[in-house]
């Protein structure tokens, strides 16, 4: 059972090829817009803030601050192409953050091994969630709640509600803290991940199958492709990119609690769905989900400098949101209404004889 979705609306180098030049812009402004728009909130803020907004300062706040949601997004985004959506993403990280620390100060292993623990747990999350959603044909949606909601309430029973605290290797504590040309070293993990996740997606043959199966899961099984396998290992590498934010926010916060985690799980999905409606308007793709991850970023942090109150950043997630699918229903709507008005093609008889 399928929870969203997929259908590419980029256009193709033939059909701009036939355009005006207006026409271009006009086609081309809901594919690039939310880029457009990034850049455009960056060149506002700093002009108002001159003093706050473009300072290595900031830039070292926004990529410490940011990099958690930006590895989570990047962890939606992988079964959304496959057409489902996974929301133990927030719920896991809770659990994952206070593994990765009570492993080390309860149970005396050393961080490396505490590390692996906690991604091959969140890689056994992964797998259960798509054994729930190809074997037991449960809707995504509901079946990661569930999952989501059972490892909230382990999280809760293993603190007992109150905070994991313990004097932790500094190992563990570089894993977040070391700088690189003067930015955490976080944001060269996202664009680590970034690189390597687009490089799969979209130039190896289990980016296609994957995007095949979210467009139509029916026509991938019979062209050959193992459904259930790639959506399965679709969930497995969510739960494991999950697994390693709960690492990475662990190392940031040093102590470990419940009730910190559960606040990434929207601004995650906020940024996934955005990158759905850019670069590649209708799927889901890497560098749509960065700027999206980026809007958001330059958004909150402009807002937050000119003096707004704590619920600008829910308030903010929620409008881009909204606006932003919006803009993508509209540019499938223009597109699906210019698909209906086009003149059939006649098609191109060749008069040369065929050859036995």
């Amino acid at each position: 059972m399928q929870s969203i979705e997929s259908n590419a609306l980029e256009p193709t180098r033939a059909e701009l090829s036939a355009m005006s030049f207006g026409q271009k812009i006009q086609r081309l402004l809901p594919v690039y817009g939310l880029v457009i728009l990034t850049a455009l909130l960056i060149l506002l803020f700093s002009i108002l803030l001159p003093q706050t907004f473009p300072t290595m300062l900031n830039l070292r706040s926004i990529v410490s601050d940011k990099t958690i949601i930006a590895i989570l997004s990047l962890a939606a985004m992988i079964p959304m192409a496959a057409g489902r959506i996974d929301l133990t993403i927030g719920y896991g990280i809770v659990l994952w953050h206070v593994l990765a620390i009570s492993l080390q100060t309860m149970f005396g292993l050393p961080w490396p091994v505490a590390v692996l623990i906690v991604i091959a747990l969140g890689a056994l999350t992964g797998f259960l969630n798509g054994l729930l959603v190809e074997i037991a044909r449960i809707d995504s949606f509901i079946a990661t709640l569930g999952t989501g909601t059972v490892l909230y309430a382990i999280a809760l029973w293993h603190t007992g509600g109150r905070q994991v605290v313990g004097m932790l290797p500094q190992g563990f504590y570089a894993l977040n803290g070391t700088m690189v040309f003067g930015l955490p070293i976080t944001g060269i993990y996202v664009l680590a991940l970034a690189f390597v996740m687009w490089i799969v997606l979209e130039y190896l043959p289990i980016g296609r199958y994957i995007y095949a199966i979210g467009a139509n899961p029916k026509a991938a099984a019979l062209n050959g492709i193992p459904v259930r396998r790639f959506v399965i290992g679709a969930f497995v590498t969510s739960g494991t990119l999950a697994a390693i934010a709960g690492v990475l926010l662990a190392s940031k916060l040093r102590i470990g609690q419940a009730s910190v985690g559960l606040e990434y799980l929207l601004p995650a999905l906020v940024g996934a769905f955005l990158g759905s409606t850019t670069i590649k308007p209708g799927r889901v793709n890497v560098w749509g989900t960065m700027i999206g991850v980026i809007i958001l970023a330059v958004g909150i942090a402009g807002i937050q400098q000119f003096g707004g109150s704590f619920y600008v950043e829910p308030l903010f997630n929620g409008v881009t949101l909204l606006v932003a699918i919006g803009i993508a229903g509209y540019a499938q709507r223009r597109r699906s209404h210019a698909g209906r008005m086009a003149p059939a093609q006649t098609p191109q008889l060749s008069a040369k004889p065929a050859e036995k």
